[in-house]
């Protein structure tokens, strides 16, 4: 049994299919076959269940290949070890981050980050919450830049910013003419709001729940962005996070952007990573750069100060 042995069946159970998890595994699939074959013979049972349109594990071989990734993480965490005691600050950082923050922060961090760490490779990876949790967990991320509450006891998270939301309404909307919001004045409002899957779609449930709002019936945006031009387009209103306002955002002419007074809804953002992960004394120093945000990017004030200058001046 060796490490190489590990990785093709671990491919295979991920791809369910030899040719596919050979690709992956930059082998032939004739390769592939034989080294899972061998691996069954030395250890004596029925990995896999070949039928001629599919593959399944058995039940032994479901439990070896969760056994298996444990090892291979840990074989990549005795190379993180290794990377970092030769040059704390250089090698790849894999890093997985959700759609409706990416585009938004990223902009203003890495080059932060490029200026900090030159020697550091950040691989970045934007997936839904799940999808980058599910690749923390299996060891194909090094961390994650993801919304709080996170409930994994094996993770660990790291504060890193609280960002606001405001509200997005067309210009001519009743709301829009308001100064400032408070909860209660969404009550009885039908929110634009993500399909299922969107952690700012639970976030902006919760705010609706508080408020007494509820969700625009027959719509569900697949993107911020769709959400922004649904807005525009005059369809309805809804709550946006403050990067995804700013700039180099782009202004919308017909979207007005009203900020919420007192307390204002909001979501937590942290960075997370593995407890166990040999990467953790530099991950808290990554997490510091992207904590260091300029304070204006998580102002929510300085969205509605100019219109209201305007209108006085008016």
């Amino acid at each position: 049994m060796n490490l190489r042995d590990l990785r093709y069946l671990v491919a295979l159970a991920e791809h369910r299919h030899f040719g596919r998890a050979a690709a992956a595994s930059y082998v032939s699939q004739p390769t592939l076959s034989t080294q899972i074959r061998k691996l069954e013979e030395e250890l004596g049972v029925t990995l896999v269940e070949r039928t001629p349109r599919r593959v399944l594990l058995t039940e032994t071989g479901r439990e070896i290949v969760a056994r298996a990734r444990d090892v291979l993480h840990e074989v990549e965490q005795i190379r993180g070890i290794a990377r970092r005691t030769r040059d704390p600050e250089a090698g790849s950082v894999r890093l997985g981050i959700f759609p409706t923050l990416g585009p938004y922060l990223l902009p203003h961090v890495v080059p932060a980050v490029r200026k900090r760490f030159p020697k550091l490779e950040l691989l970045l990876v934007e997936e839904k919450t799940e999808e980058v949790l599910r690749r923390l967990r299996e060891g194909k991320l090094d961390a994650g830049v993801l919304a709080l509450p996170i409930h994994d006891d094996t993770l660990h998270a790291e504060l890193l910013f609280e960002e606001p939301f405001v509200l997005a309404a067309p210009k001519q909307h009743p709301l829009a003419q308001r100064k400032t919001l408070k909860l209660d004045d969404l009550e009885d409002q039908s929110l634009l709001l993500l399909e299922d899957g969107h952690c700012l779609r639970d976030q902006a449930l919760e705010v609706c729940r508080m408020s007494g709002a509820g969700e625009k019936t027959g719509f569900r945006a697949t993107s911020l962005e769709t959400l922004r031009q649904m807005v525009a387009a005059d369809v309805g209103v809804t709550l946006l996070p403050v990067l995804a306002v700013k700039p180099p955002v782009a202004k919308a002419d017909n979207i007005s952007l009203v900020e919420f007074r007192g307390r204002a809804p909001s979501r937590r953002i942290a960075m997370v990573w593995r407890k166990s992960s040999a990467l953790a004394p530099f991950l808290k120093r990554l997490a510091q750069v992207f904590r260091e945000l300029p304070r204006e990017l998580l102002d929510a004030h300085s969205l509605s100060a100019p219109a209201r200058k305007r209108r006085a001046r008016s």
